[in-house]
């Protein structure tokens, strides 16, 4: 589809970038903030890439107002965090720790200073340690009133000052390296466990929604999704199937009942017949269907091929977390789809790949089936960032992939895309949960490795300055 007479950006757009609390903040166990899964996860053995964590991350939580004057220096329309729960709710309920509320006034207060639109998360991963402990947390439904409890504190100290929320960030990511790859807490392989931990989770996103719509009537709230758009690795039907099967698993399961309250029709069919289907209880179907999300946050990093898999055919298996190129197996689920090479796009390090036309695609795709307004709340590419002798760091891989990106988006508005904005990932180098600190998404360097935080300068790349003329002209020159 090209278009004689292309749209240009909304004056209204939101040129963000964004982050998250156990990636950047650090101070742990600063002024009252309790334990978060991570916080125990990272300690155990083996768990994260050299052993690194995020007891100091980037040191955000003592650095705020040198980050945001950062962003200010770019130009930001946007900035997309997530809250701590352990840090404002140090048990994940009862008694709220004000030291933590505060660090986020003074982040929201210093955004707003400088005209900063604050895009809150409310949930990035963090769980509190001691729901996790108490009842396994999002393996209970007792963590949808945890949840909602929760929520509504931040919709009633924050609900004046900040219009747009994220419910949860990236559920299907979390849930799958939780359950499916063993890689995140409670590191199990238990498909069953996987869909009912889910549902639970959905529960507490439609819960969280409804109070929010009470509580914030001016603000507009959703759940940011990590849609990895499916391709049939060739024309043959079987592998035609194999990719709709992957688009209705690992895609328009958690879209369908995010937007339209109910599960696709042949996944929850074919999970009933395997025994992995989630258990409903009374006022679940109606709980489900009665939320309804003002927009849809949407991460894009890559697009991934898919084929035919026999029953007696591959399983499950890792993935790339060291940056060795080309480390990364082939995976899929047997009876339904497995993953294949797309000879057609480039790679990264980490084997993801370089697919703008595929944000395009993803955008057509979530328009046309649920016809809501949409978020770009990540799209970056990780690399090994080089800091020269003389305090720079040059980075035209990142500039071309994001340019690219940004091209592809400006297609989406014109082919009917309702995008708010595009917030890059990420606005500094962070913890990369399992890859450590030395995949760098960020347009400002930390100098910090895996193990040591040296001085955690923040240097500016050449990406920096490139976002900042970008936005200054609202992309016009993509």
């Amino acid at each position: 589809m090209h278009h004689q007479h292309p749209k240009a950006f909304p004056q209204t757009f939101l040129w963000g970038a964004a982050s998250a609390a156990y990636q950047v903040e650090g101070g742990w166990d600063a002024e009252g903030k309790g334990p978060s899964v991570w916080d125990s996860f990272t300690k155990e053995p083996g768990r994260t890439y050299l052993g690194s964590n995020g007891d100091v991350a980037v040191d955000h939580y003592h650095r705020v107002e040198e980050d945001v004057a950062l962003m200010a220096e770019m130009g930001l329309k946007a900035y997309r965090f997530s809250v701590s729960w352990p840090r404002v709710l140090p048990d994940g309920r009862g008694a709220v720790n004000e030291a933590g509320i505060a660090f986020y006034d003074r982040l929201i207060d210093a955004l707003l200073a400088h005209g900063i639109e604050p895009v809150l998360t409310l949930f990035h991963w963090d769980l509190p340690l001691a729901l996790m402990e108490e009842y396994g947390g999002w393996e209970s439904r007792r963590i949808i009133d945890d949840f909602e409890a929760y929520c509504t504190l931040l919709f009633s100290r924050f609900g004046s000052k900040v219009q747009y929320w994220i419910t949860l960030n990236e559920q299907n990511i979390d849930t799958s390296r939780s359950f499916i790859y063993a890689k995140h807490p409670p590191a199990v392989y238990d498909r069953k466990r996987f869909y009912q931990a889910n549902h639970h989770a959905f529960l507490a996103n439609a819960r969280a929604i409804n109070a929010f719509h009470r509580l914030v009537p001016n603000g507009k709230i959703g759940p940011t999704f990590s849609y990895i758009p499916a391709y049939a690795a060739s024309s043959k039907p079987e592998d035609v199937t194999a990719a709709e099967s992957a688009e209705e698993f690992t895609n328009h399961w958690w879209l369908d009942v995010y937007a339209r309250g109910c599960y696709p029709t042949s996944a929850f069919a074919w999970l009933t017949e395997q025994g992995e289907a989630p258990v409903f209880a009374e006022g679940d179907a109606e709980l489900l269907a009665g939320a309804k999300p003002d927009f849809l946050g949407i991460n894009y990093y890559f697009s991934q091929a898919f084929e035919a898999n026999g029953p007696d055919g591959v399983g499950e298996a890792g993935f790339n977390t060291t940056g060795k190129k080309g480390s990364t197996p082939v995976s899929g689920v047997r009876g339904l789809y497995k993953t294949a090479a797309n000879p057609h796009v480039a790679t990264s390090n980490w084997d993801w790949p370089i697919d703008p036309e595929g944000l395009r695609i993803t955008l057509r795709r979530v328009t046309s089936r649920y016809g809501l307004p949409i978020l770009i709340t990540e799209n970056g590419l990780g690399e090994f960032d080089k800091l020269e002798a003389d305090d720079t760091v040059h980075d035209p891989y990142r500039i071309d992939y994001l340019k690219r990106h940004l091209a592809a988006c400006k297609r989406a508005i014109s082919d009917g895309t309702q995008l708010m904005g595009y917030c890059a990932w990420s606005f500094t180098d962070l913890l990369s949960w399992l890859n450590g600190y030395q995949k760098r998404y960020g347009f400002v360097y930390i100098n910090r490795n895996e193990q040591e935080a040296l001085d955690l300068r923040r240097i500016r790349k050449d990406s920096f300055y490139w976002y900042r003329d970008l936005i200054a002209e609202n992309g016009a020159s993509l």
